[in-house]
């Protein structure tokens, strides 16, 4: 018999690589001007500043496959395709050095933002939620856990639309590598088994319409290949 009022929903999860079995997702943060190149193109200093974050819902990811739904209030949706960072351990105050014992795994993602939406936030100094946390706004491929793919330092990031490539990068270009972000981090939360870090994108974000077909990857972690859905009725 359930304590529930109602029922609980279902645990937000994300497929591994080359298993039945699945990662639960407790948590999404996602670091913001990560490459200086990003940085510069969205008119801001990329010299190395303490890094800030923001969060999208748990369920917010969804599969980087098939197709992903177009979402509603936008007429500027943009893409941003980022390693993907799984943590299998959790902690606070975590040295850099101490960091990389945390992560079960790598993925790739792309952080959908409506950025009209960001943009007058921004004017108006309010938060991004609705910007970066809406439905959908999380694809991600399938996990790859360290045992098979290390913990990459280094490897081309890229996007491509309709077969045009849009962004390209490298990991070697992270301003705060992935040891440094989870320290950060663990900082202000306390980080727990199932959190989600989206580590930053390269320049050359752009807009996304109905029908476009949205490939990238991260060399040597995995790579994704989805379609945008029809703009909501």
């Amino acid at each position: 018999m359930s304590d529930f009022v109602i029922p609980p929903p279902a645990t937000p999860s994300v497929a591994v690589a080359g298993s039945s079995a699945r990662f639960p997702i407790r948590r999404v943060f996602c670091v913001g001007r990560n490459y200086a190149a990003h940085a510069r193109e969205m008119g801001n200093d990329p010299n190395r500043e303490p890094p800030f974050f923001f969060m999208k819902p748990a369920d917010a990811v969804v599969p980087a496959d098939g197709e992903v739904p177009y979402p509603t209030l936008t007429d500027n949706l943009h893409h941003e395709v980022e390693l993907v960072v799984a943590l299998g351990g959790g902690g606070s105050r975590v040295a850099p050095e101490d960091a990389l014992a945390l992560v079960w795994g790598y993925g790739v993602g792309v952080d959908l933002t409506r950025r009209d939406l960001q943009d007058v936030a921004k004017k108006m100094s309010r938060p991004w939620d609705w910007a970066k946390g809406f439905d959908a706004s999380a694809p991600c491929s399938p996990l790859q856990p360290v045992d098979a793919v290390g913990h990459p330092e280094a490897g081309r990031v890229w996007l491509q639309v309709n077969g045009e490539l849009r962004q390209q990068g490298d990991l070697t270009e992270l301003i705060w590598p992935v040891p440094d972000i989870i320290s950060h981090v663990s900082r202000a939360v306390a980080l727990q088994p199932g959190d989600l870090i989206f580590t930053g994108t390269p320049a050359g974000v752009g807009a996304l319409q109905p029908g476009d077909r949205v490939q990238g990857g991260v060399a040597g972690v995995a790579a994704f290949d989805f379609t945008m859905g029809p703009r909501p009725a």
